[in-house]
């Protein structure tokens, strides 16, 4: 067994440091985010003139630097803030992993008193515990909502913080809300709308001049000199440029053709192996968003994959059917019949439609309205994937 590992730790590499290619990596400088850093700077820089934190509400596509500036910007304040006698804490929550009001302020209380188990405690607690520090500590307390769409009952979260903070003589509760749902807003409560949204902020995509610039730096840092040809960063940023300006999408791409010239013992990493990862990038991309999926969801999915597979048996009035084109009446229909199976309450038709235009948003379905042939008007569903893949992956996470 140790000479497995011994081999393994002797192969040669083109890598010097695989994490600074992930974008859990946040580096000492964002090129071309040196307007929204100074942007978040300035609404942060309010707590270092002893002036409570606005709430900001960032937009912007998946991979386009959102998290990565924030928490850059945060970082910088909490190194400044003894100089400036404030006190000042942060709090970063993944809202796709805790999407409940409960489960964001478990997590709030347990940063609070990491010495106390709040588990099971009711939500008035947990909101006492976060107060109680604020307050012992005249905190200005910055709570990073990632993906803040995701919570379920965001505007009883926001009521609570809001009344939080009323009962603050010192200290204060600052939201940082970041999504890439650009019609999320919408949504809300007019109230929590006027509270939460007192600085908003869009992040634009990125091009393959600046992609180019992005990879550049990470490949310095996470490649061995001389190991990755230019042609390969040309090419990954012209791709990911095509995926909607996704730095994210670009520095998975350069990563995974690192990895595999290393399985072919290559020196170099270029083109060829940009082309090669793509497809296994996609893939890696469309499974991780089915298995993060909520709940229901997943079944709504399931559901269409598995029409999708067995072909519909809706027909238009000509009698003609697209058996790559389902209707929305029977993806509801089999999504109840899926839920009957695992034994699970269907949600309404209403819930249904609302899982259907997320699923459309992550690009896992695309819809449209029935046009000529059909009796009245319905959404048309297609599923952007092929349906066995879809249905494996979804079948491994329901049976666990």
């Amino acid at each position: 067994m140790d000479d497995i590992f011994e081999k393994e730790m002797q192969k040669d590499t083109v890598f010097v440091d695989r994490n600074v290619l992930t974008s859990h990596y946040i580096p000492d400088t964002l090129p071309h985010r040196e307007k929204e850093i100074d942007r978040v700077m300035k609404t942060l820089s309010q707590i270092l003139k002893g002036k409570p934190p606005r709430n900001l509400f960032i937009y912007g596509k998946t991979g386009t630097g959102k998290t990565s500036t924030t928490k850059h910007v945060i970082d910088k304040l909490l190194q400044v803030k003894d100089k400036y006698k404030v006190g000042v804490d942060s709090i970063y929550i993944n809202c796709r992993m805790l999407n409940t009001k409960y489960q964001v302020l478990l997590k709030c209380a347990e940063f609070c008193n990491s010495r106390k188990n709040f588990i099971g405690f009711p939500f008035s607690v947990l909101l006492d515990a976060v107060i109680d520090y604020i307050k012992a500590g005249r905190i200005n307390f910055l709570i990073v909502l990632d993906e803040i769409d995701k919570v379920k009952n965001l505007d009883d979260l926001i009521y609570s913080l809001v009344r939080a903070n009323e009962a603050l003589e010192s200290g204060h509760i600052g939201v940082i809300g970041i999504t890439n749902n650009v019609t999320f807003k919408k949504e809300l409560d007019p109230r929590s709308r006027s509270t939460l949204l007192e600085e908003e902020m869009v992040f634009p995509p990125y091009n393959a001049e600046q992609l180019q610039a992005i990879l550049k730096q990470r490949v310095k840092l996470g490649f061995k000199d001389g190991s990755v040809d230019d042609s390969a960063i040309n090419l990954a940023s012209a791709l990911a440029a095509q995926e909607s300006g996704d730095a994210r999408y670009a520095l998975n791409l350069i990563l995974k053709a690192g990895e595999l010239a290393d399985e072919d013992r290559a020196k170099k990493v270029g083109e060829s192996y940009v082309t090669k990862a793509r497809k296994v990038v996609e893939e890696e991309i469309v499974y991780e968003m089915i298995i993060n999926l909520p709940e229901h969801e997943k079944i709504a999915l399931y559901a269409i994959a598995q029409l999708t597979s067995e072909g519909s048996h809706y027909h238009r009035l000509d009698g003609t059917a697209d058996e790559r084109v389902l209707f929305s009446g029977e993806v509801y229909e089999k999504y109840e019949a899926v839920c009957r199976d695992l034994d699970k309450v269907a949600r309404s038709a209403r819930w249904c439609r609302e899982y259907i235009n997320e699923l459309d948003m992550l690009g896992l379905i695309t819809i449209s309205l029935s046009g000529k042939g059909v009796r009245g008007n319905t959404t048309l569903i297609r599923l952007a994937f092929p349906a066995n893949k879809v249905k494996e992956v979804i079948e491994k996470r329901l049976e666990s």
